[in-house]
């Protein structure tokens, strides 16, 4: 009477659902804190975006503004004595500015982070704990 099979029997069945129901909930909430994440770096993503395009349309407005004023001032200041001359450094000056904006864009897009560097770290970092 001490070992009796159907008991124990039920006790293992019970506990096996239980466990794969653990196995299960723990699942969906790796997935639900990852999908979690991932929306995270998506707002941060467009809130980082607009913020950027915000700002450079208002750089291209105001710095549009001086130089066509500042061009307008040298033009008007040699107009007797070296007015060609004049167009022709200031208009350097211009491509050449544009040439390094060129390039500070293009620096700052290959420095900019992975996108969703910390879901896929994260992602990884869970594939690793699974495969132990």
């Amino acid at each position: 009477m001490l070992f009796e099979a159907p008991d124990s029997g039920g006790d293992r069945r019970g506990g096996l659902f239980d466990s794969l129901k653990t196995l299960a909930a723990t699942l969906v909430a790796i997935a639900h804190t990852r999908l979690d994440l991932l929306s995270t770096e998506l707002e941060e993503e467009r809130v980082w975006l607009g913020s950027m395009l915000a700002w450079t349309l208002v750089a291209l407005f105001c710095a549009g503004l001086g130089v066509v004023l500042a061009t307008v001032f040298v033009v008007v200041a040699y107009w007797e004595t070296h007015r060609l001359l004049a167009l022709g450094v200031l208009a350097a000056v211009f491509l050449l500015a544009a040439v390094l904006a060129v390039l500070a864009v293009l620096a700052k897009a290959r420095a900019k982070p992975r996108l969703f560097a910390g879901s896929l770290a994260e992602l990884s970092s869970d594939r690793e704990q699974l495969r132990q």
